[in-house]
């Protein structure tokens, strides 16, 4: 007779939906408060959550109710507020579907607004890293409005005026450089013939042109 197989279905099961607020339309960003969450919770419980979509869900073995509970707890604590959740760059950078060099650009010139900054030590490193975060209001603004594309506009026009400037100088530079060639050959014929003048004056002065 074959022995049944082990069902490894967990026993105990609850599921949280991830509000669009939450995640802005990001899987990225999904997946940083999944990161968030387990963070919160004892380390033996962390993969016990997972994410698919939205949908975050709490998985444990029949044998571990107390432990359930009090993850679940946790979870649901976490959760509350989880709209205002600071976003991280590699967030940001989904959400809006920008590059790092563009939200390095505009995070430097003012036009993309630091909520603040975060430290966090890498894992199993030493070393720290610190970055900035920005507020979801503020993300959610930008992307509502499309400010994004308003300021590649203005970074390609601006960047267009560059190259006028830099065209401009580089043909006053290669002028500036002719005329000057110009000044000194032109000298250089004057100093010649005031040389020989001079040697004119001296023939006159001996009387060897008499």
């Amino acid at each position: 007779m074959a022995k049944n197989k082990k069902n490894d279905i967990p026993a105990l099961l609850e599921t949280w939906t991830l509000s669009p607020a939450a995640t802005l339309g990001s899987s990225v960003r999904a997946k940083g408060i999944l990161l968030e969450i387990r963070a919160r919770l004892p380390s033996s419980m962390r993969k016990s959550l997972d994410i698919s979509g939205r949908f975050l869900t709490l998985a444990m073995p029949e044998n571990a109710r107390s432990e359930f509970r009090h993850a679940s707890a946790i979870i649901a604590k976490s959760l509350e507020g989880i709209e205002s959740l600071p976003v991280i760059p590699r967030e940001i950078e989904d959400i809006l579907t920008i590059s790092t060099t563009e939200r390095r650009g505009w995070l430097e010139d003012g036009r993309l607004p630091s909520g603040g900054t975060r430290t966090v030590k890498l894992r199993g490193r030493a070393r720290q890293i610190t970055f900035h975060v920005f507020e979801p209001q503020m993300v959610e603004d930008l992307l509502d409005r499309g400010a994004v594309e308003e300021w590649r506009e203005e970074d390609a026009a601006a960047a267009m005026e560059n190259r006028r400037n830099a065209a401009y100088k580089a043909k006053l530079t290669r002028s500036l450089k002719e005329d000057s060639k110009a000044t000194a050959a032109s000298q250089d014929v004057t100093d010649e013939a005031s040389a020989k003048l001079r040697g004119w004056k001296e023939f006159g002065r001996d009387g060897l042109l008499r």
